[in-house]
């Protein structure tokens, strides 16, 4: 992967839920604020607003604390964006509305950061047609490159390459980032880091979320590449480092 910084907007998304987007959105926000850019979270569709758990983007402010984080578009139930907004017959997320707010952010930021709702292909809303659109089309829409978060452990290799290769097929720019790294790994972890290195561009510890916020701010620089931000150049030694 190149090691020249990713500038404007970057899409972070991932091979499932719960593989750690938001936490690195969180990392990739401090290590670009702290080399002096200007960021922007957005959360184009918050979902499971009525289950209780802290919405996304509170948790990017408390651990990264952008200089602008917003919300979109929030629905009640726990699924797909375009399915909650169904449900609570709510607005769909419209795609080029969405497209618009990002650009209009790009405009007074250096960095947006647009956050997805599980993986890549989930659908997110309703084109002006009436047809889905998935968080690929809106990379394809604002043409940004993507983050995609993953999981260190087993089948990541497979759900990793068949989200690489959906997003090399529209010719979208793409880097990996391993949302959590064992603190004891195994053979496996160990196995399928040498398989995803060549796409990798970040790779955070387990439990990084759970980090006093000063704390992570401070180490995030240290698990991401120079295309986000960070200074890690040895994957061998970060990851001995942090077991």
């Amino acid at each position: 992967m190149t090691n020249v910084a990713w500038r404007g907007p970057i899409l972070v998304t991932g091979t499932d839920t719960d593989v750690g987007k938001t936490i690195v959105t969180a990392a990739i926000t401090a290590a670009a604020q702290a080399a002096g850019l200007r960021v922007a979270v957005l959360k184009p569709g918050q979902t499971g607003t009525a289950t209780g758990a802290v919405p996304d983007i509170d948790t990017v402010n408390r651990l990264a604390a952008p200089m602008t984080a917003r919300t979109l578009a929030s629905y009640p139930e726990p699924l797909a964006p375009l399915a909650a907004a169904r449900v609570a017959e709510a607005e769909p997320l419209e795609l080029y509305a969405v497209a618009d707010e990002i650009r209009a952010e790009a405009d007074k930021h250096d960095l947006v950061l647009i956050e997805g709702a599980g993986g890549l292909l989930v659908p997110m809303g309703l084109r002006p047609s009436g047809e889905a659109w998935t968080f690929a089309d809106l990379a394809v829409s604002i043409g940004a490159p993507a983050v995609v978060v993953t999981r260190a452990g087993l089948g990541t290799l497979n759900h990793t390459a068949l989200t690489l290769e959906a997003l090399d097929r529209r010719a979208v720019p793409a880097g990996v980032v391993l949302g959590a790294w064992p603190a004891e790994p195994e053979l496996v972890h160990w196995a399928n880091l040498t398989e995803l290195v060549p796409n990798m561009v970040g790779a955070l510890p387990d439990g990084a979320g759970t980090m006093e916020p000063g704390v992570f701010r401070r180490s995030a620089p240290g698990w991401l590449t120079p295309a986000l931000y960070g200074v890690l150049d040895d994957w061998r030694t970060w990851a001995e480092d942090v077991s």
